[in-house]
């Protein structure tokens, strides 16, 4: 089979109900680029019968290279093995909900081939997606902005394209706490975004509750920003201050009237602050320590129980 041009990695997890048309709406994008193309479907411990699919997708096309985790390790480190899998030229990250539309990728090759090493998709509009969700993710994103040092695009997600040589200096950061978005603008190269209406999801529900939602933001501040570790020093330093401006009007108070502050009240409540702002900048400063512990392990980052076997570039470090 020829070096592909084009890879699309696609992680999945349970999505038996979008793969089929995921890749009817692929092939007729990609075909029409003219250039040779594979889709490497990366299965992330799916419960459904998204690995059967993918399997007979293999089966019925070549250009179908199937990726079979040993057990569920999550989105990001999915799009990370798809990315080390990938032999293209170019690889497009896409999720299988086909909320980020095949058809945009056509967009992204363009500004690939002005020059651009990494074109990211903004979007626009979030449709089939309820307030909350667009109001957390809208600040979220400001958020990340204003708090690191690397400007990361905002209303953005996963869904990009990035040059071969992209590809390869991601593939040598091996974090197990991953922020693709953030890690791709971190490498730098020649970036720019493509606007796109995001549609809604075509079956299925989300992958990325809350819970998870929390996660992500909780890896991309930790990944990219001390912020954390600044606010507990911050709020230490005002603690500490509203205690040397209050000792003297403590003072001057029980000498104008001897029953101020009369009782342990007072007392508990400025125990309990301070006890308070000591387990919240612990609670911060654990957060940072056991990412340290994931990382001094020395784990891979994924189990693969299936690959191709004509691959001749696997998982360079898993």
């Amino acid at each position: 089979m020829e070096t592909p041009t084009f890879s699309i990695v696609v992680p999945v997890y349970n999505e038996e109900g979008c793969l089929d048309e995921l890749y009817r709406r692929v092939v007729a994008v990609m075909e029409s680029t003219g250039e040779p193309w594979e889709l490497v479907l990366v299965d992330d411990g799916s419960r459904d019968r998204s690995t059967e699919i993918i399997k007979r997708l293999a089966e019925q096309d070549r250009r179908v290279r199937p990726i079979i985790f040993a057990r569920n390790f999550g989105h990001q480190i999915a799009v990370t093995a798809g990315l080390d899998y990938s032999r293209g030229q170019a690889v497009v990250i896409i999720d299988a909900d086909l909320q980020d539309p095949p058809e945009v990728i056509l967009d992204l090759i363009a500004k690939w081939r002005e020059g651009y090493e990494v074109v990211y998709a903004v979007r626009t509009e979030r449709e089939g997606e309820t307030w909350f969700k667009k109001f957390t993710a809208a600040a979220f994103y400001r958020l990340i902005y204003r708090i690191t040092d690397v400007k990361i695009p905002v209303d953005t997600g996963d869904f990009r394209l990035m040059d071969r040589k992209v590809v390869d200096v991601l593939s040598r950061m091996r974090e197990h706490h991953r922020f693709l978005r953030g890690m791709s603008a971190w490498v730098g190269f020649r970036q720019i975004g493509v606007p796109y209406k995001r549609a809604p999801r075509y079956a299925g529900e989300t992958k990325y509750p809350l819970r998870k939602m929390l996660r992500l933001a909780l890896n991309a501040i930790t990944s990219f920003s001390y912020f954390p570790l600044q606010l507990a020093t911050y709020i230490g330093f005002a603690a500490a201050g509203l205690a040397i401006v209050a000792i003297p009007v403590v003072i001057i108070l029980r000498a104008l009237q001897p029953q101020a502050f009369f009782g342990q009240a007072s007392t508990l409540i400025a125990v309990l602050f301070l006890g308070g702002v000591q387990l919240i900048s612990l609670g911060i400063l654990g957060e940072y320590v056991g990412r340290i512990y994931d990382e001094v392990k020395g784990r891979p980052l994924y189990v693969v129980r299936e690959a191709p076997s004509d691959d001749q570039t696997l998982a360079k470090k898993p």
